[in-house]
């Protein structure tokens, strides 16, 4: 079983930053591949980013440039470095921790991007 608790979301202006992590507990965290998804009001949950073990990074093409995936496995922790926000990036935003077929979600943070 692994928890996950997201922190780091708040309001910023187009153009700012922020950044999110995702603390994990209960587990090997070293041993899971991490996404963030998203999901805004009336759309569909997306991934924005992934961590895959021995695949790498991946990023939605909305944010390739702008936001950065890391992992601290000293930590247990995620991080999803998010600059030049903009107003679409609005939404709230998961953790997850997958490992075969087994998958833990986190319960969210909110990110609102507005001038």
């Amino acid at each position: 079983q692994v928890q996950l608790v997201e922190s780091g979301g708040g309001s910023a202006q187009p153009g700012g930053s922020l950044r999110l992590s995702c603390v994990a507990t209960g587990s090997t965290f070293s041993a899971y591949a991490i996404t963030w998804y998203r999901q805004a009001p009336e759309k569909e949950r997306e991934m924005v980013a992934s961590h895959d073990l021995g695949i790498g990074t991946k990023y939605a093409d909305s944010v390739r440039g702008r936001f950065t995936i890391s992992r601290d496995n000293r930590k247990n922790t995620s991080y999803l470095e998010m600059n030049n926000l903009e107003p679409g990036d609005t939404a709230m935003y998961f953790c997850n921790a997958r490992r075969g077929s087994r998958e833990f979600w986190g319960q969210g943070t909110q990110v609102t991007v507005s001038s």
